[in-house]
């Protein structure tokens, strides 16, 4: 028997038939690569799951509120039976990936020309949404009217869904939209700020204004000062080189930045020698108001001066010669030259009787505040659109504007005051005080005002010691 053949096998014939050996080597190596696929398949592989499991984990970014790090190890998918399907993902139990869930953080400045439609279009969110911010009412109303340089914060997720908005709307004051499960909900947040205490004092050489400059007054609280203590002195008028004040305010602090300043705490102004102070209170109802040292209102029933910050050009008199007329002609009432277009507010509170053209005074607004006083006011450029016969109007409210209509040769407001129909001098009338504070209140306010009245002394004392 030749070498080469080595196994026999017969058949029906009983002839012998020959197998190669390399032959049958290839035959049990395929079996047992079969049977080798068999159990891979149907084993885990637990080293990839671990791969995904990581793979997965390294998504999260450190600290997001959606993942949370937890011990042991992570359970295996169940597994399908051979030939069995794939089933389709469904979106409800699917995990949401990290970036998706926590969305990603825009800062949008706003331009010139800018709105909110434009904002969210160029930033992928529908007008849908926008809508239904919108809707949220006065909250949101910034957003309707928003200013070049604004920045506006939103926050999107993969979907273009908007999750967050933040508009700060002024260094403490803030608005937070957020996405909830059937639309938004918005609101105002107010960040905690330090209230601390400044003051000025200063004397007066040139004008108030100056004097308050040079002293680190802001021109906004300068303005309250003359308002505070303008029932008893005309800045127009009354102003003397050597008068002073001395102011005690709030300021504002944010994380110890300066931001703004608040309210006049007290005041002093000595004016032709005379002192007048006020203390800012407010009682126990809630209501606020500046009063002297023994509990009367600073406030009168009017105010000495109509316009703000402005001089004299004609006085009360009974013997004047007109300027244009050219013969003398009583000047019953104060003319006070100011730019066209200068506010004119009421002086007192009341119901205005007449607006319109009366002959030489132009255009003419005519209020009767009761108790037999009213006020005229007249050469205006223009009338408060607001203002009508009938309206009721409020002391320190705006009515017209100053001009030159009727006989004028500039620009400046005429302004009476009649007392049961009588003219009387506005600059020299005594007018009419407001209500003092209620009695109830008077021990609460005595040991506030003593307190701020010894602060105004020693601000004093220390302005003379530097002069």
């Amino acid at each position: 028997m030749n070498r080469d053949y080595k196994f026999l096998a017969f058949r029906g014939g009983g002839r012998p038939e020959r197998r190669h050996p390399a032959r049958h080597h290839l035959l049990l190596l395929a079996l047992g690569a079969g049977l080798t696929a068999l159990v891979i398949g149907l084993t885990p592989d637990n080293a990839g799951a671990t791969r995904g499991r990581d793979a997965a984990l390294q998504q999260a970014p450190a600290g997001s509120p959606n993942f949370r790090t937890v011990s042991g190890e992570l359970p295996l998918p169940p597994q399908l039976p051979s030939g069995a399907a794939e089933p389709a993902p469904d979106s409800a139990t699917q995990p949401v990936t990290a970036p998706e869930a926590a969305g990603q953080w825009l800062s949008v400045t706003v331009a010139p020309g800018d709105n909110m439609a434009l904002i969210f279009k160029r930033n992928g969110l529908s007008a849908r949404q926008l809508f239904e911010v919108l809707q949220l009412g006065k909250p949101v109303s910034h957003l309707k009217h928003l200013y070049p340089g604004e920045t506006i914060k939103l926050r999107i997720d993969g979907q273009h869904r908007l999750l967050e908005l933040v508009h700060q709307t002024d260094p403490v004051h803030s608005l937070h939209v957020r996405a909830t499960g059937d639309g938004f909900s918005a609101q105002e947040v107010a960040r905690s700020v330090e209230i601390r205490q400044a003051y000025a004092t200063a004397t007066i050489e040139d004008s108030l204004f100056q004097a308050a400059q040079d002293a680190g007054l802001p021109d906004n609280l300068t303005m309250e000062l003359a308002t505070i203590f303008g029932w008893d002195i005309d800045f127009a008028l009354d102003i003397r080189e050597g008068d002073h004040f001395t102011v005690v305010y709030e300021q504002k602090y944010l994380n110890g930045e300066r931001i703004g300043d608040g309210n006049i705490i007290a005041a002093e102004f000595t004016n032709r020698g005379k002192t007048y102070r006020a203390v800012r209170y407010t009682d126990a109802s809630g209501h606020t108001d500046y009063y002297s040292p023994d509990g009367r209102s600073m406030r009168k029933a009017f105010l000495r001066t109509p316009v703000k910050f402005t001089r004299i050009s004609s006085r009360f008199s009974l013997h004047r010669m007109h300027p244009i007329l050219n013969r003398i002609r009583a000047h019953k009432g104060v003319d006070y030259a100011a730019p066209t277009g200068t506010p004119i507010r009421a002086t007192g509170d009341g119901r205005v009787t007449f607006r319109g053209r009366k002959g030489g005074y132009g255009r003419v607004v005519v209020i009767q505040h009761g108790h037999g006083y009213s006020t005229l006011y007249g050469h205006m450029s223009a009338f408060n659109r607001h203002v009508h016969v009938g309206t009721r109007v409020r002391q320190g409210q705006v009515i017209g504007y100053v001009g030159m209509s009727g006989l004028a040769t500039g620009p400046h407001l005429h302004y009476e005051f009649r007392i049961h129909g009588v003219h009387r001098n506005p600059l020299t009338v005594k007018l009419p005080t407001a209500q003092p504070l209620p009695a109830r209140y008077r021990t609460g306010f005595q040991r506030h005002s003593t307190r701020l009245i010894a602060q105004l002394e020693v601000l004093d004392r220390s302005r003379l010691a530097r002069n």
